[in-house]
């Protein structure tokens, strides 16, 4: 027996009674201020009732309303002992008053209510779920854990973030095919042309020394161009093997080779060359990486902006063999600038789904018809720079004559693709392309005009002996 102050309690359960109330509609008796405290019916319209709370000592109830319904969860009356409680204040009357017995875990009967407003709610039957002591020791039993496999586990950490691991035996590969080995070797073997196409005496040095800084630079365009396409790349059958696409090697290793490469290759270029030449690979890789790459995705004019990229190299061989931007270094670049028409057009439609997958701009995917022209166009163009290669005293006349029967095929095969316009002229235009321009490089270097120089040659004069 517990003893404790009358006033206490009396404003909490009230004096030697029990309260056993029944849920019911709004016209309830209210029996007491203890009873209206623990009660909270409803805002000013039933309909809004959020929460309706029936307490009494025998049971309790809980009634939630949650998606338009009013769900119940009762819990019966257990069978517990009762103790009393023995109220004395000041020696005075002694009350005696029922307490709560510990409620254990017993049947849980669901129900769902759903409101009307003004009407009593009458829960429907309720389904009574057996406790673990009545189900038996079969429902003690733990749950059946789910065992993953070995596969199952290498597809979900395959999908998770993780440490990239750079294998050092694979890393020239990746670098190479970061850096498009193919199409770097190009750029250098034009920039060697253009070099050897100067009227200056051959320095193997030099030449060596240009033609490295020239590669180094074509590495920094061709890696940072891989390192902005990544998200096009993907979508792409042709592109989605490289290397940053499949994830061999990190973007921020992608940019620090190609800075290292870039900021070598520019200061040979500058230093050990000539600052023109430095000049021109920086304004080469700045074209490609900032002009081409991102009008791709935005103008056809990126076709005419990527054939002025691939012109200068050969301008870059010419000014590092004579430290000066001559006509014969246009003569050179021309050769190139009208060659890539033929050739990227012709590859560029065989690709098309590639490249409106990848959501790149191009003449073969927008602007079909004007694709075929302008192959035709510029091949017929190589039979007239060709022409001004003895005007402007840089070949003999011989070579618009022997370049002649190769610039006449490749505009015929130009031609067979403006009228076509299927896949098997293109593919013969882009192979023929693929020899065409060595052929007429190797061409123009054997009709090379010969140059004597004056200076020496009074120089020589000078020191012969008086007759």
């Amino acid at each position: 027996m517990y003893k404790t102050p009358c006033s206490r309690l009396t404003g909490l359960v009230g004096t030697s009674v029990s309260v056993n109330q029944k849920l019911l509609g709004k016209n309830a008796p209210r029996n007491s201020l203890s009873t209206r405290s623990f009660i909270q019916l409803s805002r000013r319209d039933p309909s809004q009732w959020i929460t309706f709370q029936h307490l009494n000592f025998l049971r309790r109830q809980y009634v939630m309303r949650s998606s338009h319904a009013l769900y119940q969860r009762a819990k019966p009356k257990q069978t517990a002992s009762l103790t009393h409680l023995e109220d004395h204040q000041d020696n005075s009357v002694i009350r005696k008053i029922q307490q709560v017995p510990t409620i254990d875990p017993g049947p849980v009967v669901a129900t769902v209510l759903k409101p009307t407003s003004g009407q009593a709610v009458s829960p429907p039957p309720a389904t009574v779920l057996p406790t673990a002591a009545e189900a038996g020791p079969e429902a003690l039993e733990a749950p059946h854990v789910q065992m993953e496999t070995d596969e199952v586990r290498e597809a979900r950490l395959e999908r998770q973030w993780k440490e990239l691991k750079v294998d050092l035996a694979e890393l020239p590969d990746v670098y190479a095919r970061l850096s498009k080995i193919k199409l770097t070797a190009l750029v250098v073997v034009t920039a060697a042309a253009g070099f050897a196409m100067a009227p200056v005496p051959f320095d193997p040095t030099t030449f060596f020394l240009a033609s490295l800084g020239t590669g180094l630079a074509a590495c920094t365009a061709n890696s940072i161009n891989q390192y902005f396409e990544v998200p096009f790349d993907s979508n792409m059958n042709r592109t989605k093997n490289r290397p940053l696409v499949r994830g061999q090697i990190s973007p921020l290793h992608a940019v620090g080779f190609a800075l290292a490469c870039g900021v070598s290759g520019i200061s040979l270029l500058s230093l050990a060359v000539n600052p023109l030449t430095g000049a021109l690979g920086a304004l080469n890789i700045f074209l490609y990486t900032c002009c081409y790459t991102p009008l791709k995705r935005l103008s056809i004019t990126n076709t005419w902006v990527g054939s002025l990229v691939g012109a200068i190299p050969p301008v870059m061989g010419w000014t590092a063999a004579t430290g000066a931007l001559d006509p014969g270094a246009l003569l050179m670049g021309g050769f190139l600038y009208c060659w890539q028409f033929p050739h990227f057009n012709s590859l560029s439609w065989n690709l098309r789904e590639d490249y409106s997958r990848g959501g790149y701009r191009m003449m073969s995917v927008t602007h079909p018809a004007m694709c075929k022209r302008v192959a035709l166009r510029h091949s017929l163009g190589l039979v007239g720079v060709s022409g001004l290669g003895p005007v402007l005293d840089v070949t003999t006349w011989t070579f618009p004559l022997v370049s002649l029967p190769i610039n006449l095929y490749i505009s015929y095969l130009a031609f067979r693709f403006y009228q076509k316009g299927d896949r098997a002229s293109a593919r013969k235009l882009f192979f023929c392309s693929l020899w065409h321009l060595p052929m007429l490089l190797l061409l123009a270097l054997t009709c090379k005009k010969s140059r004597t120089d004056p200076a020496g040659a009074a120089k020589t004069l000078s020191l012969a002996p008086a007759p």
